[in-house]
Parts: structure tokens; sequence; C-alpha cells
């Protein structure tokens, strides 16, 4: 039988492993799900949207045990206090919402017909979530299709081993039914199996741009619905009226935070060749203040990577872009092992041609490159595969806008980076994906339209 090992970045122990479930018992799992849905989305909206605020509460108060426990799985520091909050105002807002979102589309009704459109639920809703912000990024879906009506099978990945255990037993303690909700364990040809087989009526993935093939290949023809969130390599770009000192402070951390494993993280930056030497200096004087180290110590301010290999990688496109003439600007740090634990870095003198300007690095390091302006920035932001997000700095909002205009691009941020605002759609284009999760656009992807023409009888 397989074994799915959780192997901690702090050490490269095993910190966890589970068995993972054989082709009939998740086929079992699946079918108790489906019994259980009709039940579930018969209950009052009110009952579900309680039930899910309850074991959202019931995450938090694990809290105590949640962050050191991540600290050990993918090795983000403790000092930073897990994602309660995140995960506590995404799933807030959905609930705030839910009445709102899923209320029945009032086309007309007179003496004759009454007509009008209703949002179903799916059914049976499979999250496959990512390791990185393993709570919040499993939320955004969970919530809301939870509170839609759908059943929900998560499938989390094997690095934070133990979310899924985590958030299943805190919702059935808050008294969600345990069918409703299920954890699984999976390897990824008994998924794409079951995915094959239609076992579920939407897929929601948020992973490497390789998962979200195999989810769609394993989907072909099927007709199953989903929904990928996948690569980035989001820009941010500094204008020559930006707030200097906001635009480092923001785009810096946007770029290394969480060891600069973050979906919408800062992974190339152009700034306005006016500003470019301020920028970079105050940049380099900030980096060269973090404490890499143990994730379990407070004064840790960044921690290893998730893995020694997501390290290599990083390492390895560092490498290629000074053998091709970049500059690095950060001397390596006695903590940096050569594995898991890297030294956050920025590089100059990059061009696009470079892998770790045009590849996706999920990791500590940016490149910076001065530009002329907005037709040269635009050109530039726009030449990757990517578009999840892009941060304009400027004091000029009209000027955001009409840049926001022509960025491919599925969020444009202005004067802030790397945050997901549960009212807006949270969405990608190119090899980001398609789909979109969290404000009213979640909650219609959740369900699915069924209009009602209803002709009345009259005499």
């Amino acid at each position: 039988m397989t074994t799915l090992k959780c192997i901690s970045p702090i050490d490269g122990s095993v910190y966890a492993e589970r068995p993972v479930l054989t082709r009939g018992a998740a086929a079992d799992v699946v079918a108790k799900a489906r019994a259980a849905q009709v039940e579930w989305a018969a209950r009052p909206l009110a009952e579900r949207v309680s039930l899910v605020m309850a074991g959202v509460a019931a995450v938090g108060a694990m809290n105590d045990e949640v962050v050191p426990e991540l600290a050990h799985m993918m090795g983000r520091p403790v000092r930073f206090g897990g994602e309660f909050g995140g995960f506590n105002e995404r799933a807030s807002y959905m609930a705030e919402i839910a009445q709102t979102a899923l209320a029945d589309i009032e086309v007309g009704e007179d003496a004759v017909f009454k007509r009008y459109i209703k949002r179903i639920p799916h059914g049976v809703v499979l999250v496959i979530a990512p390791w990185n912000y393993p709570y919040m990024t499993a939320i955004n879906t969970v919530a809301p299709a939870l509170i839609a009506g759908n059943t929900v099978v998560l499938k989390h990945a094997t690095q934070t081993l133990l979310v899924g255990e985590r958030m299943a037993a805190a919702f059935h303690a808050a008294g969600v039914p345990e069918d409703v909700f299920q954890n699984v364990f999976l390897d990824h040809d008994t998924t794409s199996a079951l995915i094959g087989a239609r076992a579920f009526d939407f897929v929601n993935f948020t992973g490497s741009v390789g998962g979200g093939q195999a989810i769609e290949r394993a989907a072909a023809g099927t007709f199953t619905g989903v929904g990928l969130e996948l690569g980035g390599k989001d820009p941010g770009y500094v204008m020559e009226d930006a707030d200097l000192d906001a635009a480092v402070d923001t785009l810096i951390d946007g770029a290394m935070f969480n060891s600069g494993q973050c979906c919408c993280g800062i992974e190339r930056i152009y700034v306005h060749e006016s500003l470019f030497d301020a920028f970079l200096e105050k940049a380099v004087e900030l980096v060269n203040g973090y404490t890499l180290g143990n994730p379990l110590d407070e004064g840790t301010t960044i921690g290893p990577m998730a893995s020694v290999r997501f390290a290599e990688q990083v390492r390895g496109q560092i490498a290629e872009a000074l053998a091709a003439g970049a500059t690095a600007h950060i001397p390596t740090s006695p903590q940096d092992d050569g594995g898991a634990y890297l030294t956050p870095q920025i590089l100059t003198g990059v061009t696009h041609e470079m892998r770790v300007m045009r590849e996706e690095s999920f990791g500590p390091v940016v490149g910076i490159m001065p530009v002329s302006g907005d037709g040269e920035a635009i050109a530039l932001m726009n030449d990757s595969d990517f578009g999840l997000t892009a941060s304009l700095w400027t004091a000029d909002l009209a000027r955001a806008e009409a840049v926001g205009d022509r960025i491919e691009t599925g969020t444009v941020f202005m004067n802030r980076a790397d945050y997901l605002d549960p009212g807006l759609c949270w969405t990608g284009c190119k090899q980001t994906g398609r789909g979109g999760g969290l404000s009213i656009i979640g909650y219609h992807n959740l369900t699915r339209p069924k209009s009602y023409h209803l002709k009345k009888v009259t005499t």
C-alpha cells in the first residue's frame, strides 16, 4: 500500500505519514458524499451557513497547535501566527453574501407566466488544495461549496498532510455531518480514475501547471466542471510618482514572505529609471535585515523552503541568471545549507531571456529591471505565460486603471500586492488557469443555473 509522507523542511525528517485509500475505499467515500448531498442541500441556507461558520471557529480554536505544525510541515516561521485571520475573513465574507449570491434571479411574473432562474449545487465537489497556504486556499472553495449545498471531498497536498484532517475534525465537531465534508488521502492514479469515472460534479484544483493539465486530461470527455488556479509570475511596476518607501516595503515583502511561496507573490519588478537606484538600495537594505533560520524560533523572519527540491529549482534559476550576466545583491546567509534553507536574493542585470524572469520561481528571489515608461513596462508585464495579479505603484488612479486595462492578468492592484480580497473574483488567465473563486462569482462557479418557465392555469 502506498504511504504519503510529509518530509519536514526543518531537518528532513518524516513529520507525518498516512496510507492512501484503495480505489474501492475511495469510491465508497464518494458514494457517501453523494448520498448525503440531497439532505444537506435541503437544509435551510441559514443552517448551512451557521454550521460552516461554527466549523471555521473550531479551526481557529486549534490555532496554538496549528502554527507550529505548519512550521514543521512547510517551514513558515511561527512568528507570523498561522492563517486563521485570512481563513476566517474569506469564510465570513462568503457567508455574508450567500443569501444574495444564491438568490433566485427573478425574470418576470404576470397573469400567465412566472419565470426565474435558480442556483443549484453541482452535487459532490472535489477540492485539491496546495501546501503553501493550506488553510486559506482550501477554505476558498470548501466554505462556499458547503454553503451552496454541495458535499465536499478534500484532498490535501502531501507536504501539508495533516491540514485536511484538522479541518474535517473541526467541522464535524461543529455539527457538519461526516459524510458532507470528508478528508481523503489519495494517490494520483486513484484521483485521476475517480475524475475520469465522473465521480465528482466539480473539481477545484490549486497547484502547478502540470497538475492542472493532469486534471484536465482526467476530466476530458466527462463534462465535469473544473476550476484551476495554476502558476504565476506576478509583476510589480513602480511608476515615477510612486511612494518609494511603500513600494519597496510592499513589493519586497510580496516577493519574499513565506519564502516566496505565494500564489500571487511578486516575482519580477519593473521600476521607472528615475527611481531604479533608490528602489534597489532600499530593497537590498530590507532583505539584508531578514533572519533566515529554523521556523520554530521566534527570531526567524524567513524560514526554509517547503522542500529541498523546490529550493534546488530556485538555485538553478539564480545560477543560470548569474552565468548570463545578472548581478546578485544579497550575500549568502550562514544558515543557507545548500538544501531547503535558501538565501533570499535580489537580482539586477536580468533579461526576459533568463528563466528567472520567465518561469515560475515560487521561491525567495526577485529580478528588478529599469523601464522608461508605461509602454515598456506593459510590454514586459505581458511578456509572460502567466496572468494572476499585477501590482501598480502610482499616485494617479486614472493612470493605474488605464495601465491595468492593458495588462493580461486576473487582478490589478494599485499600491498594494499579494492580497486576496474575498469580495473580488480570484481568477487568472493564460497558464494561470481558468474559473474564479470567492465573491459572488465563486458561488456561480460552484452552482449551476436552472431555469423555471411556469405557465399558470387560467380559466
